[in-house]
């Protein structure tokens, strides 16, 4: 059962653990599938014995804004007539095969950079192009780096270069947006969509008046798929009035004209898609509006509302744990994490990037301009049988390469807090139910909560051939009863991952 976010009274002041509200493996847990893509069972234990949430919170974003961006593959700034020459150099590799190459780079970041592209990722399905549209790879590797640039930098930059990017310009038309001929396009998106919201502090007027200054971003020097530069030549040089300025404005202008009178709309527009998307789909408009003056105070850099929204009560609060429904590639990506398990036989990137676009998630190519709506939209009976066999498919490929690994996973797992200890191979017969808590606490947001089904997923652990039930008896012999150092665990909690895909709680986050 999803929480119910509309009763997080918690502040935005800094969590600090206590003994009524400790610091747990399920607070870890939510922090890391939140702000990227999961923990590792060493990363868990290292944030349990620190037992520090808002330094680790600074530890894992300053170290996303110090990472160097994904270097341009050799194809990064190719024109059309060079993407040609390499197919008929080699037809495998046509434009879809770079495309396919850049998305398989993205999911890789996704898996091993998870703060900063967990951001690129948000800003893909806000700033959102198509390459379904544009069609070139270089475009699509350009607007990527772009992301990964910004991603924690100023919002008020990004919107300035993410603009005349030759992805947008193609994607929203401003290509063809010429003096003697507006293209309203990009400047209706450019408030509705990327910095004001629906019908929020800008007219039809103004949309029309922004896109005369947008003009002239037209540009390729007669080279398909070249850079798209600024022609003096196809600039309006008409006097344009927005929102209720007036002069001959520019690009620049209209930047700087938007934040300067649209401030406060900016920040709260903006701050609600990062509560929305970070904590819950229920916005609290009090804490929306207290991200936004922090938005405001640090002149639209987004790091410092990140900051203050991931150390604070509010986010740590039990309601919203457990309020998310797991994207794809949170379904995937974060799984593949927090099992740690390596598939040596799988190409890992593929796999995710192939299955994510199948269970409706294509990277660098949303839906459609308003992007993903997420949440309920992932959830469907068609999708969520998909969404069942493809965690499986990362257990049984690793169950088929090395079964030992899934024992020593359970095997020093981290029961709770830092006080509880972790599951010792030493754990017997009367401490199974133990083991299966602690693997359900670590598994699920918040556990499970309901003892029906807690006893059937502790039948699926106990019930597998290796061990009859005789091995649960009290008076089972020594040689014939269960302990967690056996070699069969590996059996049952292979069996326990295969179970719990199927169950609701499993697809949030």
């Amino acid at each position: 059962m999803m929480s119910d976010t509309t009763c997080n009274l918690d502040s935005l002041d800094p969590y600090v653990p206590s003994s009524e509200n400790p610091w747990n493996v399920t607070k870890i847990n939510h922090l890391y599938r939140r702000i990227g893509f999961g923990a590792s069972k060493t990363e868990v234990l290292a944030a349990l014995t620190q037992d520090n949430p808002s330094a680790l919170v600074d530890s894992l974003i300053d170290n996303a804004i110090a990472l160097n961006t994904t270097p341009p593959p050799v194809w990064g700034f190719w024109n059309r007539d060079q993407f040609e020459a390499a197919e008929m150099a080699n037809p495998d590799n046509d434009t879809g095969f770079y495309r396919r190459e850049g998305k398989n780079q993205m999911v890789n970041d996704l898996v091993l950079n998870g703060v900063r592209e967990r951001l690129t990722l948000f800003w893909s399905n806000h700033f959102v192009t198509e390459d379904d549209t544009y069609r070139s790879p270089a475009y699509q590797s350009q607007y990527y780096n772009l992301l990964q640039v910004h991603a924690l930098g100023n919002f008020r930059d990004f919107v300035y270069d993410i603009g005349i990017s030759n992805a947008m310009l193609v994607y929203l038309n401003g290509d063809e947006n010429i003096r003697d001929r507006p293209n309203e396009n990009y400047a209706r998106e450019l408030y509705e969509l990327f910095t004001l919201g629906v019908d929020n502090g800008y007219t039809e007027d103004d949309i029309q008046e922004t896109a005369k200054a947008l003009t002239g971003y037209v540009e390729t020097n007669d080279i398909p798929w070249g850079d798209i530069v600024f022609n003096p030549a196809q600039f309006s040089n008409d006097s344009k009035t927005i929102f209720g300025q007036s002069g001959n404005w520019t690009y620049d202008d209209v930047i700087n004209i938007l934040f300067q009178q649209r401030e406060r709309q900016v920040a709260t527009f903006i701050c609600g898609k990062l509560y929305a998307y970070f904590v819950s789909p229920t916005c609290s408009e009090a804490i929306v509006d207290q991200m936004a003056q922090t938005f405001i105070d640090n002149n639209f850099a987004i790091a410092p509302v990140l900051r203050q929204l991931f150390k604070s009560e509010h986010f740590f609060n039990i309601e919203a744990i457990g309020a998310i429904i797991k994207s794809p590639c949170d379904l995937l990506i974060c799984f593949y994490n927090e099992l740690g398990f390596p598939l040596s036989s799988t190409d890992v990137n593929d796999f995710i990037r192939g299955t994510v676009r199948i269970l409706g998630q294509d990277v660098l190519n949303p839906i459609d301009v308003e992007g993903w709506q997420m949440d309920e939209d992932w959830i469907s009976p068609d999708l969520l049988i998909g969404r069942w066999e493809s965690a499986r498919f990362i257990t049984n490929q690793a169950w088929s390469e090395n079964q030992q690994q899934f024992r020593d996973f359970v095997v020093g797992l981290p029961i709770g807090t830092s006080t509880d200890g972790i599951l010792d191979p030493g754990l017997n017969r009367d401490q199974v139910d133990i083991v299966v808590r602690a693997l359900v606490n670590y598994f699920f947001p918040r556990g499970i909560e309901d003892p029906i089904i807690f006893n059937e997923i502790l039948g699926v652990f106990k019930d597998i051939d290796a061990f009859p039930p005789s091995y649960y008896e009290p008076d089972a012999p020594d040689a014939n009863s269960w302990m967690l150092s056996r070699p069969e665990v590996s059996e049952q909690f292979f069996a326990f991952l295969n179970f719990i895909v199927d169950i609701p709680e499993f697809q949030l986050k």
